[in-house]
């Protein structure tokens, strides 16, 4: 019998060579005890018992989060996540067993990607994320704003005039700044101000929320590049159904130790496809040890030969959210 607690705690030393053997646990574990789960393999009429290995687990639909509860066991969910969506559709929603196992985590993947949070500014311009108190991102951020015991931290809805002051503020001090944005509210502050923000870590974290008409990746990057004077942007992966960020640099992401991806066929959601070809990505995410660890995503991606991956867009009559990536 798998123990969770256990899992839990070995999270941070997965690694590649016990990678597989640990989803299979989970696989096996969330196939008999996840209600959604097991009546979804039954239907497919898959014997787990016979699933020994990563490519033979079959990924649940993103889509079950909106209309079922999806949870291995029962119990209490200490915080709902909801996902944005698009006006007058369903959301998502992911029942979290333990909000405080999910800030650590979160903060133990950013760590890893670009150091301590301690004595560094996080600002974050997330007006739409802002204006409804269950998501994902916005706890994730609060959390960073706490940990990073900076009195300049915090985040903006619609004020970009004084984004901008404390930016150039800012500047004349050594401590680093990261600055999260969703797209369109970085479109509009590089439209409205002309900065300098070479010396910042800015990280968007994809979508037009409905406020403006999508635009490609190229030209989102030509604008904040020309506007903003940023060099290197950094973009997360991450949406309401997963507890675990990808975070990667010019749109390509390099995965974290409790994440796998693997690319499907584009008409055949069973088959995998090969290195380098456009498919549907499936994430396997083992933080979600409480729901589900094996879901089958609406995005569009590629898997490159060194295990990095790239999100291409979404899938046709997909509605947009929150986690999207612009298609390039």
């Amino acid at each position: 019998m798998l123990e969770v607690k256990s899992l839990l705690n070995l999270l941070p030393n997965i690694n590649e060579s016990n990678f597989e053997s640990n989803a299979l646990q989970v696989f096996k574990w969330q196939a008999v005890h996840n209600v959604v789960y097991q009546s979804y393999l039954t239907h497919l009429s898959v014997d787990v018992a016979h699933i020994d290995s990563l490519n033979k687990i079959p990924f649940l639909p993103i889509s079950f989060f909106k209309t079922h509860t999806v949870k291995t066991n029962e119990w209490l969910a200490e915080k709902v996540f909801e996902s944005s969506g698009t006006t007058g559709l369903q959301a998502s929603q992911h029942h979290v067993n333990n909000l405080d196992f999910y800030h650590l985590h979160a903060k133990r993947l950013f760590e890893q990607q670009f150091g301590s949070l301690n004595d560094t500014h996080i600002l974050a311009l997330l007006p739409s994320y802002l204006e409804r108190d269950s998501s994902s991102l916005v706890s994730m951020v609060q959390y960073f704003i706490e940990q990073s015991n900076s009195a300049h931290s915090g985040f903006y809805l619609h004020n970009l005039e004084e984004l901008a002051t404390k930016l150039i503020e800012l500047k004349k001090g050594q401590t680093k700044i990261v600055l999260f944005g969703v797209t369109f509210a970085l479109l509009e502050l590089a439209e409205q101000y002309q900065l300098d923000l070479s010396h910042i870590t800015l990280i968007e974290t994809g979508g037009m929320k409905g406020r403006r008409e999508e635009v490609t990746r190229e030209e989102l990057y030509a604008v904040l590049r020309d506007r903003l004077n940023v060099e290197q942007i950094y973009s997360e992966y991450g949406m309401t159904e997963l507890l675990s960020q990808a975070y990667g640099r010019n749109a390509i992401f390099t995965l974290p130790n409790t994440m796998r991806v693997l690319i499907r066929e584009v008409s055949d959601p069973f088959s995998l496809a090969p290195n380098s070809r456009t498919g549907g990505i499936n994430v396997v995410d083992l933080a979600n040890i409480h729901t589900c660890s094996f879901i089958e995503t609406q995005d569009l991606g590629r898997l490159n030969n060194d295990g990095s991956f790239e999100v291409l867009g979404r899938f046709d009559n997909s509605e947009l959210r929150g986690c999207n990536l612009l298609i390039s």
